[in-house]
């Protein structure tokens, strides 16, 4: 009892400050206010990701397109859906929740992730050319009450951000709603190809305020719709504008192929996605997973380093666009390479299986079998734990992509099964897809890492287990004198 008081003393603390700062940046001398928002993030992040705050200084200065991006968000954001995502983002996920997860994978002796991926649904109104989810069907579903104990669970050990996928998640909006509003200390990410996107809906949203949405969109209209379908590039278009408007957060999820990766990184791409009020951009490397899936998608290597230059460039933090693009394939530097296998995140599919990753289809475990804690424990997430990190370059950060002889080790030692729900597929059959590319790719991975770790590694303590002891001793000691 004495813990949760304190918790949320520690919390209105943070609230307190948020409003103060939220108040000086609405006033005339807004610009002084951008010290008070780096001390906040220091406080926040000091233990966890203390070079989130030196680069923070780095780009935050009078006039910079990053004090221009905190502002513009400030002032056209609903207050309720900023204060959420400043406080369940911001203190529950990356300051309280993401120490508790560190314990507590040290306690339990497994990986206990701080992100996680689930599906509401199979159902999609779409089937997009190369999607993996497309051969799932509409038939599955979890229910309420299974996504009400998978965050309930999930909850207890640490974890405050779950995103949503599918399926296209919003077949289950008024579901979405209840669990956003119950877990009120939570936030919630919904990738969402937005065609289901109302007024009413938005309304709901501006309500309980913890849910932001990354949309699906592949560059111009010509190539979304030739993937996505006819018609699916304006009805993204209308509902940028309808979220905007009711000043809800939202940014895009690109999958980069062969065919799009210079439409999707054009200054006409950038330009038209931040006129319609996004704030992010995520990029997912197109993966060749699940029945059909064609190898002859994903990007090349000089395309892949393209992306790899070009997605710095745009959130330098000089020149460059006024939005934050992250590309996960290439961005494994930052986050210690691979983050699948619960060691930062993990996905739990309609069917209710929990696997390491939502393009890696194996797995020992079903939520609707096992409690939480149990399915964390199932063989192959240990054999991630035990066997990450594969290399030392993050530019090779997957196991299957850039590593495929990996996958089919750990899935036979551990005997996990294949997930897909249509035809299984082996993991051999999956290496045989990805090595050719992991060929290519790896001499030119091996020249870019070299080029800015000479020593052939980054030293860097996050995510090593040293860093994991520190982060379970710090929130050993929290506990302690909260008793």
């Amino acid at each position: 009892m004495q813990s949760k008081i304190a918790h949320a003393a520690e919390r209105k603390a943070f609230e307190v400050a948020f409003n103060q700062v939220i108040k000086s940046m609405t006033s005339d001398t807004r610009e002084g206010a951008i010290e008070k928002l780096i001390n906040m993030a220091a406080k926040l992040l000091k233990d966890t990701n203390p070079g989130a705050v030196v680069g923070m200084k780095s780009a935050l200065y009078p006039g910079s397109k990053w004090e221009d991006w905190i502002f513009r968000v400030i002032d056209e954001t609903d207050p309720n859906v900023l204060r959420a995502a400043v406080l369940n983002g911001g203190y529950e996920s990356a300051f309280r929740g993401y120490r508790d997860c560190i314990a507590n994978s040290e306690k339990y002796q497994r990986n206990v992730p701080w992100i996680i991926l689930f599906d509401p649904t199979s159902a999609c109104n779409k089937h997009c050319v190369g999607c993996w989810a497309a051969d799932y069907g509409n038939a599955l579903n979890l229910t309420f009450d299974e996504m009400d104990s998978l965050v309930s669970q999930a909850r207890a050990l640490g974890t405050h951000f779950f995103m949503m996928t599918g399926g296209e998640p919003l077949c289950r909006k008024k579901d979405i709603i209840r669990l956003a509003e119950k877990y009120d200390d939570c936030l919630f990410n919904v990738f969402t190809n937005a065609s289901l996107i109302d007024q009413a809906f938005c309304d709901e949203v501006k309500r309980v305020g913890n849910i932001i949405f990354s949309v699906s969109v592949e560059g111009s209209e010509e190539t979304n719709d030739g993937r996505r379908g006819e018609g699916s590039y304006q009805e993204v278009m209308r509902a940028f504008d309808l979220m905007h408007a009711n000043g809800l957060l939202f940014g895009t999820s690109t999958a980069y192929t062969r065919a799009n990766v210079e439409v999707v990184s054009s200054d006409e791409y950038f330009d038209n996605i931040i006129e319609h009020g996004c704030r992010w951009a995520w990029y997912f490397h197109y993966m060749p997973v699940g029945e059909g899936a064609s190898a002859d998608l994903m990007p090349t290597v000089e395309q892949r380093e393209h992306m790899y230059n070009r997605i710095r460039e745009v959130r330098g933090f000089e020149g460059g666009k006024s939005i934050f693009a992250m590309d996960f394939q290439n961005d494994g530097e930052y986050v210690r390479g691979c983050i699948a296998g619960g060691r930062l995140y993990c996905h739990v599919n309609a069917r209710g299986d929990v696997e390491p990753c939502v393009f890696i289809h194996y797995s020992n475990a079903n939520i609707k079998d096992q409690s939480w804690l149990d399915c964390l424990n199932q063989p192959i997430f240990q054999q991630y734990r035990e066997r990450y990190p594969w290399n030392d370059n993050m530019l090779q950060p997957c196991p299957m992509l850039e590593n495929p002889g990996i996958l089919p080790q750990m899935v036979k030692a551990s005997g996990a099964k294949s997930t897909q729900y249509t035809a299984e597929e082996s993991a051999e059959t999956l290496m045989e897809r990805t090595l050719p590319y992991a060929k290519a790719w790896g001499p030119e991975a091996r020249k870019l890492w070299l080029e800015k770790y000479p020593s052939g590694k980054k030293v860097d303590a996050i995510g090593s287990k040293e860093r994991a002891k520190h982060l379970a001793a710090i929130a050993a000691e929290e506990e302690a004198g909260q008793r």
